[in-house]
């Protein structure tokens, strides 16, 4: 892959983006464009056709969203929904425009139905009811992948779709009205160390879920965009590492790696979420990457990002 291609990172501040510019930049890829939301709307149409039509950039990787956890994605739907929507359509339909090389959307794991055997294999995407407190966000990632199939279809583009499982690492979100668990996690703990506990959590810590590291994400990103086309992997892949644990046990694991040992208070009033979200990720191995990170090493890693007080503390 030629080193000079420009290549665009959309929500290049964000946790998968920025692991994705690290990347490419440690990959030497030396011609990266970002902007910042303030620098470009992604969700007004004109503004994106207009820096497309400036930059033309060769290669995409769409890292942009909206993202929460269960409390946001309840509380905001309509925000959830008609934000990640318009961003897909309007970056995916601008990178058309332009006969950009190989756009690679990143999506979500939530797009599966809720009660879908496990683990989840790409084939089970649309088989069943979604979880419904992430229902819109849901939508408008299965709209964002049906464009790019039907794309490569119609016009030829060579997009593709890739499922990452729940990621967590350096400039996450930690603010507790809108982040996921681990990150929520980790602040919680770090908070009651320092100021007393107990730490209270929603459900009952049942749920199992399976976590990435983002560094590892976009390894993976940019392991497909070097050497994989859209028609060798169909309409999407999962990205995971194929290992899940309790949300309890991950509690636990964080608890240690925080140094808190006070009061832990599960409130069963509150919803849990789908039972279990675990990624078959064989298509993946078989094409020939696997994740590096461990779970522990990465969560003792991001919390002293968090400590050092990283982006979006």
């Amino acid at each position: 892959m030629n080193r000079d291609e420009k290549i665009y990172v959309a929500g290049h501040r964000g946790l998968v983006g920025s692991a994705i510019v690290r990347r490419l930049s440690a990959g030497g890829y030396a011609n990266i464009v970002t902007r910042s939301h303030a620098e470009l709307d992604l969700t007004r149409q004109s503004d994106v056709e207009r820096f497309f039509e400036n930059e033309r950039p060769s290669i995409i990787f769409l890292a942009a969203a909206k993202v929460g956890g269960i409390g946001a994605n309840s509380a905001y739907p309509a925000q959830f929904i008609y934000q990640n929507m318009s961003i897909a359509l309007n970056v995916i339909e601008a990178a058309r425009r332009i006969g950009v090389k190989k756009l690679l959307n990143l999506g979500s794991s939530c797009i599966y139905p809720k009660m879908a055997p496990q683990p989840l294999r790409e084939e089970y995407l649309l088989t069943g009811l979604l979880e419904p407190t992430n229902e819109a966000y849901a939508v408008a990632k299965i709209a964002a992948i049906k464009l790019c199939r039907y794309y490569n279809e119609e016009y030829g583009t060579n997009f593709l779709s890739l499922m990452p499982t729940n990621l967590y690492g350096p400039g996450d979100n930690y603010d507790l009205s809108g982040s996921h668990v681990l990150p929520a996690l980790i602040r919680k703990f770090h908070e009651a160390k320092t100021s007393g506990g107990p730490v209270r959590l929603w459900g009952d810590g049942s749920p199992l879920r399976e976590f990435l590291h983002a560094d590892d994400l976009a390894d993976a990103a940019v392991f497909v965009f070097e050497n994989i086309e859209a028609g060798e992997i169909g309409e999407i892949l999962n990205v995971g590492t194929g290992e899940d644990l309790s949300i309890r046990d991950l509690a636990g694991l964080v608890a240690r790696i925080v140094g808190y040992e006070g009061e832990v208070l599960w409130d069963s009033s509150k919803p849990n979420g789908t039972p279990r979200k675990l990624l078959d990720v064989s298509r993946l191995h078989a094409l020939g990457w696997k994740h590096k990170i461990d779970l522990a090493q990465g969560i003792a890693a991001t919390y002293q990002s968090y400590k050092m007080g990283y982006p979006n503390k």
